[in-house]
């Protein structure tokens, strides 16, 4: 009799369980749903806690405007930016190895031809990895040039080369102050961090920083740089610049350190998870010195650390890394959660708005 109000008990518990589970998941849809206008056809979600009891992906919209295809949640995005704390990873990573050090100048690791181009405006004697890594060691960002979007939006698109935009921050525009001065966002400064990983592996960046971050290991089955893995690259949605269909855009244009890679909101949060669980990473004191914050003399624009940064969302403190193309991914330390997202179109505001909505249905507040 006791094993049968046993059963009896069990079977209601978990009847609830998945009650409220499906009234959770129907709420986070229509979130979802409510995100999509005419300027943004898609939007993916996936929020997933370190003990997985939470772990939801969804999606809503179209993954191409012209032919209305359904967008799956499994589908692959190119996440520029967020690209920046994958490198940033690899390079302490590297450092854990004894491979680099933090404190060496950058000027021991480039190659020949990119040091004199530098040199034209940079002493590189005096600019050291940890401030490139910051954001504060004074490289103008190339893409802040008029000429690059020009390029990129023109027709047929344009293919970069490293160097090139190399020359282009030295052509066109002006030391941002003196190494380790002030914050001032760089793609430069991570193109310079590429290319440091692909001198000292020997390989290029894409299959560098996915030996070195071990993706097998981390279940990142999804996230590879474009152009390396097609089953990845076949996935991969439509994304729009100001209505502009960017999909036939080179993906050099953001390739090499910058940004670069394809992945899904599963993976981005499979990853920020593993990053802040002590998995990738040999010691804890290595995320303690990603996490450490740079002072400036001034408050920077952004409360960034090393590839990643401190925001907040509903108040609650989180670290982060957004993408130009509407990605972003969280993880909430006193939630132990990590959230991801991706807007066909990139939103407007610092913190994409179904975040904080996420947070709100799920009553993590």
């Amino acid at each position: 009799m006791k094993k049968i109000k046993f059963i009896f008990l069990f079977f209601i518990l978990t009847s609830r369980l998945l009650a409220q589970e499906t009234t959770d998941n129907q709420a986070l849809q229509r979130i979802l749903e409510g995100q999509l206008n005419q300027d943004i056809p898609g939007i993916l979600l996936h929020i997933q806690s370190g003990s997985g009891e939470i772990h939801w992906s969804g999606s809503a919209g179209v993954s191409e405007k012209e032919t209305g295809k359904k967008l799956l949640p499994d589908q692959t995005f190119r996440v520029a930016s967020v690209t920046k704390t994958f490198v940033a990873a690899s390079i302490l990573r590297l450092w854990e190895e004894g491979k680099i050090r933090l404190e060496d100048p950058i000027s021991n690791y480039l190659s020949p031809e990119h040091t004199q181009i530098l040199s034209q405006d940079y002493d590189l004697e005096q600019i050291i990895i940890l401030q490139v890594l910051q954001h504060n060691a004074g490289f103008f960002d190339h893409t802040h040039a008029p000429v690059f979007f020009d390029k990129v939006l023109q027709p047929g698109g344009h293919e970069w080369t490293r160097t090139e935009q190399l020359k282009l921050c030295v052509e066109a525009g002006e030391p941002i102050g003196k190494p380790g001065e002030k914050f001032s966002y760089s793609d430069t400064g991570y193109i310079i961090l590429g290319e440091i990983i692909e001198r000292i592996q020997g390989k290029t960046l894409g299959i560098a920083i996915e030996e070195i971050l071990e993706f097998e290991k981390l279940g990142l089955q999804n996230t590879a740089f474009e152009g390396l893995n097609p089953k990845v690259d076949q996935a991969r949605i439509h994304q729009y610049f100001q209505g502009q269909d960017t999909y036939l855009f080179h993906p050099s244009m953001d390739y090499f350190g910058g940004g670069g890679l394809l992945s899904t909101t599963k993976d981005l949060s499979q990853f920020f998870l593993a990053l802040f669980k002590g998995e990738v990473f040999e010691s804890p004191k290595t995320l303690e010195k990603m996490l450490e914050a740079p002072t400036y003399s001034e408050t920077p624009m952004m409360d960034y650390r090393i590839g990643i940064y401190r925001i907040e969302v509903n108040g609650i403190e989180a670290f982060s890394h957004a993408g130009f193309w509407g990605t972003q991914a969280i993880y909430i330390p006193s939630l132990d959660l990590a959230v991801a997202t991706n807007y066909s179109q990139i939103w407007k505001g610092r913190v994409p708005p179904v975040f904080g909505e996420a947070l709100m249905t799920l009553n993590l507040k």
